[in-house]
């Protein structure tokens, strides 16, 4: 059975806002939670960033929802520092947390002063970084000496399950890649071409069985007009190739790059209608190739009526209620 998932965006509200949203989501009828874990958000426009895992322990208290988080260990965290925050939560609340890894962006992880890899060395520093958090989870004494460094770390507490671990890709290559280590997929809802692509790629990699992931970028609103300057206003930049979303340093930056995006751009990197039986029909496209777990982003700021009019109109379709 599909999960039907809320993503929580800290990029744009406050924290204890998102405390209040993911719990109206629960009684709605979403079964899980997603959150991004950003340093800064991507525009000023968006306004916020809190500290995601700060975040996670006061949902997870507050609701009965599992719950992901999209990180970049290697950087900006250290893995081990990962790790412990993981198994943490995950001793805490058994079975009901799980942690996606990327190579980040430089927008969160230039804040060390470090020089931000290419995409080759940030995808072996990550798969390092896995290898290390692992380690960890088994309570083993770890000591790494590579694109990270790790000295004699050891956690003391464990949980009676370890996190999974997802792995977060944009690109078919990099699903692919990802295809025989990580333990599921996690990616975005890209033109319908393009997402058979990443699943595919995954599958051939190593990823046939697994679990797969999706965050669904939409906007609803009451009227078409409204979800349609919503995204544009709050979305805009976020529909840039991969490779600027990874590169670029500042909310400003994106603003500027963003102010050329165009309404009609928008057009198949985000969802845009006011019926709700559309984005069912959307949804079920989604299952069909195969996704497991389906976490809807309304990427515009009205997210208490899109929670309630979904929780009536899509979920029970998708959850089979």
């Amino acid at each position: 059975m599909t999960t039907i998932g809320y993503h929580a965006s800290h990029e744009q509200f406050a924290p204890s806002h998102l405390i209040r949203l993911i719990r109206m989501a629960e009684a709605a009828g979403f079964r899980a939670g997603l959150c991004s874990d950003h340093f800064h958000p991507w525009t000023s426009q968006q306004g916020q960033s809190g500290f995601a895992w700060s975040w996670l322990g006061a949902a997870l208290q507050a609701t009965t929802l599992p719950f992901g988080v999209v990180c970049a260990p290697g950087q900006r965290y250290h893995p081990a520092i990962i790790a412990q925050a993981a198994a943490t939560l995950a001793e805490l609340f058994p079975d009901r947390f799980w942690v996606a890894v990327g190579s980040g962006q430089a927008l969160n992880e230039h804040i060390t002063g470090q020089p931000f890899p290419i995409k080759p060395v940030r995808n072996a520093r990550l798969r390092e970084s896995v290898g290390v958090m692992r380690a960890l989870w088994t309570g083993e004494s770890v000591t790494h000496h590579g694109l990270i460094t790790v000295e004699e770390a050891k956690l003391y507490t464990l949980p009676d399950r370890a996190p999974r671990i997802v792995a977060a890709a944009l690109s078919p290559e990099t699903a692919e890649w990802a295809g025989g280590w990580a333990d599921g997929l996690i990616t975005v809802a890209h033109p319908r071409d393009e997402l058979r692509k990443v699943v595919e790629a995954f599958r051939r990699g190593g990823g046939e069985g697994k679990p797969m992931y999706l965050q669904v970028q939409l906007s609803w609103a009451a009227d078409e007009e409204a979800a349609r300057r919503g995204a544009h206003e709050q979305w805009a930049a976020n529909t840039l190739p991969s490779p600027v979303l990874s590169e670029l340093r500042r909310p400003d930056q994106f603003e500027a790059v963003g102010s050329y995006v165009r309404p009609e751009d928008i057009e198949g990197h985000i969802r845009i209608s006011a019926d709700p039986d559309q984005h069912v029909e959307w949804l079920l496209e989604d299952v069909a190739l195969g996704f497991d777990h389906l976490y809807l982003h309304n990427v515009n700021r009205d997210q208490e009526r899109f929670i309630e009019v979904f929780g009536e109109r899509v979920l029970p379709v998708l959850h089979g209620d």
